[in-house]
């Protein structure tokens, strides 16, 4: 049976959408959730890394909430890859989530990113959606944190060639 809408509802795609019906939206949906999962606690998270200079050489950008931390976007320089910076950057927001009560990580990247990387970091699949863009898959990862990370001196970049 088709869903009838009242007399006069339509619907519309925009392009460029109100942000004020964006921001209705969005409590809409976190009003209805705080009913089953109270207290999302949403905060920001993020570690940066800088040169000798101080200028930006990579970064790490996201969220912890739920006792989860979230990995929205992370990136080293290319100059500053294959030395330990990623692990090092990485590690940091770990043991900030840790100090704020999360217990676990999730996040996801793309098939020509930095899959290895994540699998050597302790992460797991969990899931994967192909063609993603077409021909590459989006892989999403998650950690548990319960253990103690190891402290931040432990991960000396490794100076290469």
């Amino acid at each position: 049976m088709d869903d009838v809408l009242p007399a006069g509802c339509t619907v519309s795609v925009e392009d460029a959408p109100d942000p004020d019906d964006v921001r209705r939206v969005e409590e809409g949906l976190n009003a209805y959730n705080d009913q089953y999962a109270p207290c999302f606690n949403l905060r920001r998270l993020a570690v940066f890394l800088r040169d000798e200079e101080g200028a930006l050489a990579g970064g790490l950008v996201g969220g912890t909430y739920w006792g989860w931390l979230y990995v929205s976007d992370l990136w080293i320089r290319e100059t500053q890859r294959r030395r330990g910076w990623g692990a090092r950057v990485l590690r940091a927001a770990e043991e900030a989530a840790l100090a704020r009560g999360c217990r676990h990580v999730h996040l996801d990247t793309m098939s020509f990113q930095a899959l290895p990387f994540y699998l050597k970091q302790g992460y797991t699949v969990f899931g994967a959606l192909e063609n993603m863009p077409q021909g590459q898959t989006r892989y999403y990862l998650k950690k548990d944190l319960a253990e103690p990370a190891a402290a931040l001196s432990e991960l000396e970049p490794t100076m290469g060639p």
